[in-house]
């Protein structure tokens, strides 16, 4: 029996239809929290469509860096986590939602992100400036801690003299606020640097802090929920469209309750991790509410006038800030 035009384009669109992940990190779920959500997610788009939707992942940067990653899902119909590296060049306004000491615990984070006014506000000015959609905030591992080989860190006067690695210019203005140098270092030689002495610290969740086997080059951790650690999930907005209504929303169910899973799962380990790192002889220091407070007071307005450097905007800043009832 012939098929008609209409009828071959109808056979031809409940064929399996492959979309590329592309991210950071190793294919490993215990020591990489986004290869845990783009697993998670795969399996369950994978479920709710009954294979129509394939995802392909490709963990460890095989499709690119950074920002190669960013063009292609601007450019073709593929989805990637990016880091602030792949999302500030274009929206650096994506440096707003980690001002330091922003959050008491994950969940004021978590309302910042599903409930604040900034976060919409970000999804939409995103799409406008590159036809893409955010479509989920991948948790990859808690809060920043601070870790030195020098000495315990109790308060900013604690800083005084001592040299951090730093991951980008806006860390490098919170160390100097306290006191301390910061010099941007790559990951991958974050180690050595650390071992010998060109850098006495640097600041990573405790899960990094093992990933990358930090404790054996650093002696004393200070948890101070610095900045909530974060990836984001990228659509191509073509891809999306050309979804049916039935796919798109079994797509972004996925994303919704794969970030669901990662938040749990990252969050059942952190003590198990700090216990570890002080299995392994790390030092690990709490502050109180009147320390906290310290750093808030000393840190904070230095990345914010590092953000208004930047010119970013003010309305996003006071924004984000309300969200997180610091205004």
């Amino acid at each position: 029996m012939a098929l008609t035009v209409g009828g071959m384009l109808t056979a031809l669109s409940v064929q399996a239809q492959t979309i590329n992940l592309s991210y950071n990190g190793a294919p490993d779920a215990d020591k990489n929290a986004v290869h845990m959500f783009a697993s998670n997610f795969k399996k369950l788009v994978e479920d709710k469509t009954n294979g129509d939707l394939e995802i392909k992942l490709y963990p460890n940067s095989m499709l690119g860096e950074e920002q190669e990653r960013m063009e292609q899902v601007m450019y073709t119909p593929s989805l990637n986590v990016a880091s602030f590296a792949g999302i500030a060049p274009q929206f650096p306004e994506i440096y707003v939602s980690a001002i330091p000491f922003m959050f008491n615990d994950f969940s004021a984070a978590h309302r910042f992100f599903d409930e604040g006014d900034y976060w919409k506000q970000a999804q939409t000015t995103w799409r406008e400036r590159t036809g893409t959609e955010l479509l989920s905030v991948v948790e990859e591992g808690g809060f920043l801690a601070f870790t030195n080989n020098q000495r315990q860190i109790k308060s900013p006067a604690d800083f005084d003299g001592l040299r951090f690695r730093a991951m980008d210019p806006s860390q490098v203005a919170l160390y100097e606020s306290f006191g301390a140098s910061g010099t941007p270092i790559p990951w991958t030689e974050v180690y050595m640097a650390l071992k010998t002495g060109v850098a006495d610290g640097q600041m990573n969740p405790p899960m990094y802090i093992i990933m990358g086997s930090l404790y054996e080059v650093q002696k004393y951790m200070t948890l101070a929920n610095i900045q909530y650690s974060d990836q984001f999930l990228v659509a191509n907005g073509d891809l999306l469209k050309n979804l049916s209504d039935e796919q798109r929303t079994a797509l972004e169910d996925a994303a919704r309750q794969a970030t669901e899973m990662n938040r749990k799962a990252v969050e059942a380990e952190v003590e198990n991790r700090i216990t570890y790192l002080k299995d392994q002889g790390m030092e690990v220091y709490t502050p109180n509410k009147e320390e906290m407070a310290q750093f808030q007071q000393v840190g904070q307005p230095s990345y914010l006038k590092w953000l208004k450097e930047q010119n970013i905007d003010s309305s996003w800043i006071d924004t984000a800030l309300e969200d997180a009832g610091l205004r």
